[in-house]
């Protein structure tokens, strides 16, 4: 199982396959390297890299202080150094491509191009929310067959899926505990994004911005109540360069297996090339 410790003594699992262009992937707040299980058979010539943020998946919990964007980058960066590459492209989901934004604006020459799944400059307050609503807590269902069948019927801004895809998704997101399912990551991550949404939002279009330069794809869900048509269009407008694709029949998050989401990263790799 390869680990590797940061400069700040955390142990942090990682995984490493394939050859060709190193192609660096971060998941969402609570998710891990598996949730790039689905787009992984479909990338080919690339070395695949995942990480696990300190606190989630198969790394070490850390101090929940610092479950931070500019620490989990500083994560990221220390992994491609502990495997000697310079320079890497980032697909990152949700929380990912927000460490992407703050990675191109902080050492940008250690990238080589981003991917933003259903992220950008603009976080919608409503699915903020949504999020805070989950995060931390111990899910209600004691099985994982109850859960499937809840998170089916929650999640209205998903259609037309991949047989069984929310069995696979429900032991993503849980783990059998004693009195029944757990979150599979630290809940103090809980404490970590409401201790930072105490503070005034901050303008990250000039994170955005920064990714000038970079090729740059994004991804956003049809549904997606984290990232708007607003504001996807705004980053088109500042960027008419990008590759865009909009999922219809997902939200918050697509999957990226879909035929949108792999042309638009297809495309995308195509220009690292």
């Amino acid at each position: 199982m390869p680990r590797f410790q940061t400069s700040d003594g955390v142990s942090l699992h990682y995984t490493d396959e394939g050859t060709g262009l190193p192609l660096l992937c971060l998941a969402g707040l609570t998710r891990d390297g598996t949730d790039f299980d689905y787009v992984a058979p479909h990338l080919d010539g690339v070395r695949l890299i995942r990480m696990d943020y300190r606190g989630r998946g198969q790394s070490d919990w850390a101090p929940h202080e610092t479950y931070q964007i500019p620490v989990e980058g500083r994560d990221a960066v220390e992994l491609l150094d502990h495997l000697g590459i310079d320079k890497a492209a980032v697909l990152g989901t949700s929380r990912g491509g927000l460490i992407a934004m703050v990675l191109a604006a902080t050492v940008k020459e250690r990238l080589l191009g981003v991917a933003l799944n259903d992220i950008g400059p603009v976080i919608e307050p409503v699915g903020l929310e949504v999020i805070k609503n989950y995060l931390g807590k111990t899910p209600p269902w004691r099985t994982f067959e109850e859960a499937v069948e809840k998170r089916r019927a929650a999640m209205t801004g998903f259609q037309n899926l991949p047989e069984g895809r929310w069995e696979t998704e429900a032991h993503k997101l849980y783990r059998m505990g004693e009195n029944g399912l757990e979150i599979p990551y630290d809940p103090k991550l809980r404490d970590a994004v409401l201790d930072s949404g105490a503070q005034p939002a901050p303008d990250l279009w000039p994170l955005f911005d920064a990714l000038a330069g970079l090729p740059l794809c994004t991804i956003r869900g049809a549904n997606s109540d984290l990232l708007s048509a607003e504001t996807l269009a705004e980053m088109q407008n500042r960027r008419p360069d990008m590759i865009a694709a909009v999922v219809p029949d997902r939200a918050h998050i697509p999957f990226l297996d879909e035929p949108e989401s792999l042309d638009a990263l297809h495309r995308w790799l195509a220009m690292l090339r």
